[in-house]
């Protein structure tokens, strides 16, 4: 009976060290069931808060959540959630939502919506500005399958521009990101083309979220199992800088990354084949 016991309890503990096994992350803490679906995450300056949002299909919610993974403010944004991806924030404290998520590349109306730093303060419900953005070079909605390069499920805000990059649904090239940029202004603008950058043609290396240093000097890309850093780049061609990849070791629908500071990332995965919906951070070389 004694050695049925032991053999039982080793089972057990071999089994939950190999289940709380993230690789080269650091598990912060379990998100509650509201965020199953999390996108985007954005770090509070002088705070262990963060924002975060859904993805499509759900409410047009943003929330507060603190590091233990509780939400502590719900917002409700005036505004449909077509397909919520990325979040970030300016040096004035104002948070933009992407709702840029285009799987089919069939959307004509892609948009931003920009949250002002007093409404986030003192409101529960915000009726935002809005951006919205094309780009020139898609002539077809949607175009053809080798050309499905329009999906966007990243971006940032640097020095008075929301930088976009985008997410490639086509199969012998899932590892392609293009850059561009448009002004962080409300009204209509056309994307600004930069530069492409290709990661690997593999389904796990496509780009679903992006983030910059509160420095300035280090741009990262997130993939279900890979974090690009990007240093010394040129201008704001940030693709054009010293690549250096981590490879985290564990794989997840990861979709959110944000800085902290300028050697510590938060990521995000979202709940699917029975795990994620964990909150995680990860420190840069």
């Amino acid at each position: 009976m004694k050695f049925h016991f032991l053999k039982y309890l080793t089972f057990i503990l071999l089994f939950t060290n190999c289940a709380v096994n993230y690789g080269q992350l650091n598990y912060v803490a379990k998100l509650p069931s509201d965020l199953k679906e999390v996108s985007g995450v954005e770090s509070i300056p002088n705070s262990d808060s963060f924002w975060m949002v859904n993805d499509s299909g759900n409410h047009p919610r943003m929330y507060l959540v603190n590091r233990k993974g509780y939400i502590d403010k719900t917002l409700y944004i005036e505004g449909k959630n077509t397909d919520w991806e990325d979040l970030t924030k300016d040096n004035a404290g104002n948070v933009y939502i992407g709702d840029f998520g285009n799987n089919a590349n069939d959307r004509k109306h892609l948009k931003i919506y920009m949250l002002a730093t007093n409404d986030l303060a003192t409101k529960k419900s915000i009726v935002p500005e809005v951006i919205k953005f094309s780009f020139p070079n898609q002539k077809k909605f949607p175009p053809k399958k080798k050309d499905r390069h329009f999906d966007v499920e990243s971006f940032f805000h640097h020095n008075g521009y929301l930088y976009l990059f985008t997410k490639s649904r086509t199969k012998t090239a899932y590892g392609r990101t293009d850059l561009y940029k448009i002004p962080a202004t409300p009204g209509k603008h056309k994307a600004e083309f930069i530069s492409t950058f290709n990661t690997c043609d593999e389904l796990e290396c496509w780009i679903t979220s992006a983030a910059i240093s509160p420095d300035g000097k280090k741009v990262v890309l997130l993939s279900h199992d890979t974090v690009w850093q990007f240093t010394d780049f040129k201008d704001d061609d940030f693709l054009s800088g010293t690549m250096k990849k981590f490879d985290l070791g564990h794989t997840s629908q990861k979709e959110g990354v944000c800085f902290k500071d300028n050697s510590t990332v938060y990521i995000t995965d979202e709940r699917a084949h029975g795990k994620g919906r964990n909150l995680y951070v990860f420190l840069l070389d």
